[in-house]
Formats: structure tokens, C-alpha cells, sequence
């Protein structure tokens, strides 16, 4: 197996790790804990992975990538993360793997039918629709009736993800040049 490919897909296990616990935290300065969690600023990352996968392998690794991402992050928040005993805590594990699993395949579909376009207009059209997806599929399922400002979260959430694609854009064209197939084994 590619050693990239196998990088890419802990990576994104490892993002979906993070972005499920640091959602656990708002943001305490500023006025901003019902408007903002940690989350925001790790996961549009994700979307990084999956587009640098997706133009140099094409969407069908790029898929094989967010499954196997999806399967470890989720396993390890379901083993270290999920308090059984808490339904907040296991909302938000079934939250966070609709709202990945949607929103990233989402991303390569979109991406892939845009990829002929200018180098920055299919990772951020597909970014931002993603993260759309993602992020209000996400908090309405993991808060809504609880009590807690989910609304006003996923909007701030929103917010900053749009901005952290806008700035994944420039590791984007960084890297576009350096992902390329070494070996087509998929």
C-alpha cells in the first residue's frame, strides 16, 4: 500500500479525533462561548486531506481515504471519547459520523465535477459546501433540544470554518504539485 495513501487516511482519522473532543470546549474570550468551540479550527483540515487526495488520486481514493479516516476517528471516540451513560456524549458521536460522512463525500462529488476548473474554485466551492453540510447536520444533531445555543454555535462554527478553507487554500496550492500518484493501486 502507498505510504501517502496510508498518511493521508491517519490524518484524517486523527482530525476527526481532535474536532470530536475539542467541540467540547467554547471558546471563553471575548463574549464567545456560545458562538464558537475549538472544533472549528481543527476540522476544516479534513477537507484539506480530502481535496489534495481527490485531485491527484482521483475521487475514488479519495473516498477509500475519508472511510478509513471515518472508521478511526470514530472508533476512538466511540472507545476513549463516549460516555454511554451521557446522551450529549453519544449524540455527539453519532453527530459527528452522519455529519463527516455526508459533508465529506459531498466534498469529493462537488470537487470532482469542479477539478477542471481554476486550481482554488473546486477545494473551496466544495470546502464551503461541505462545511455547510457538515456543520449544521452536526449541531442539530448533537444539540438541538438540549438547552444549549446550538444554533448561535453552528454559526460561529461556520464562520470560522469558511475562514480556515479560505487559508487551507494556501497549502492547497503548496502541495498540489507534490501529490502526485506514485503508484495507481486502486
Amino acid at each position: 500500500m502507498n505510504r501517502l495513501f496510508l498518511t493521508l487516511s491517519v490524518l484524517m482519522g486523527v482530525v476527526v479525533l481532535a474536532s470530536n473532543y475539542l467541540v467540547q470546549f467554547p471558546i471563553k474570550y471575548y463574549g464567545l462561548e456560545k458562538m464558537l468551540t475549538y472544533g472549528a479550527f481543527s476540522y476544516p483540515i479534513a477537507f484539506l486531506i480530502t481535496d489534495l487526495a481527490n485531485r491527484s488520486y482521483g475521487k475514488l481514493v479519495a473516498r477509500k481515504i475519508v472511510y478509513i479516516g471515518f472508521i478511526i476517528g470514530i472508533a476512538i471516540t466511540l472507545l476513549f471519547s463516549t460516555s454511554f451513560t451521557d446522551l450529549i456524549s453519544v449524540r455527539i458521536a453519532i453527530g459527528s459520523g452522519t455529519a463527516f460522512i455526508i459533508a465529506q463525500l459531498l466534498d469529493i462529488q462537488i470537487f470532482d465535477q469542479l477539478r477542471e476548473r481554476k486550481w482554488f474554485v473546486a477545494p473551496l466551492t466544495s470546502s464551503f459546501i461541505g462545511s455547510t453540510v457538515d456543520t449544521f447536520l452536526f449541531f442539530s444533531i448533537s444539540f438541538y433540544g438540549t438547552g444549549i445555543p446550538w444554533v448561535t454555535l453552528s454559526f460561529g462554527d461556520l464562520a470560522v470554518k469558511i475562514f480556515v478553507a479560505l487559508l487551507m487554500l494556501i497549502p492547497f496550492r503548496l502541495l498540489l504539485d507534490t501529490f502526485k500518484p506514485e503508484v495507481k493501486y486502486f
